[in-house]
């Protein structure tokens, strides 16, 4: 698994978050085919954010397929191929807080990709288009995406 964050990452700026970063350290996986890190410490202007703790979590696990799933053989008579499968892998972020009557929450981001068997190989460009397509509609958009999330308006 590749996906390896520096021990401090830059967040995305917009109102009332300057400036932050997120201090991360090793964290234990809740699963084998998964790494975890836990965010120890904050920086730049985030008040009332809170970093990890055991009542107030705030972390990000990164999952792959158990099973890597193959692209099926062709048909020795047709060609054709069966139904292919997909991979599954998915970024879980999970963030502590308090509902309004301050009751302990936890609010979960889930992203998830299904890559179908053989794309790895025969279209990789395809599936790393996809990847800069999502990094860079999610920097550009961070504050839209936000408020969003807070406000419930798309527009």
């Amino acid at each position: 698994m590749p996906l390896t964050p520096d021990s401090s990452i830059a967040g995305t700026a917009y109102t009332g978050v300057a400036s932050p970063t997120f201090g991360l350290v090793a964290d234990t996986p809740p699963a084998q085919n998964a790494v975890q890190w836990a965010v120890s410490s904050l920086g730049g202007t985030q008040t009332g954010v809170t970093a990890n703790s055991v009542s107030s979590p705030f972390t990000v696990s990164w999952w792959k397929p158990a099973v890597i799933r193959p692209l099926p053989p062709a048909n020795a008579i047709s060609g054709l191929r069966g139904t292919v499968p997909n991979n599954q892998y998915k970024l879980i972020i999970r963030k502590g807080g308090n509902s309004a009557s301050g009751v302990p929450v936890i609010a979960t981001c889930r992203i998830t990709w299904d890559i179908p068997a053989g794309m790895d190989n025969y279209e990789s460009a395809q599936v790393l288009a996809m990847q800069s397509f999502l990094e860079g509609l999610f920097v550009e958009e961070a504050g839209g995406v936000g408020q969003t999330l807070i406000s419930g308006l798309l527009t």
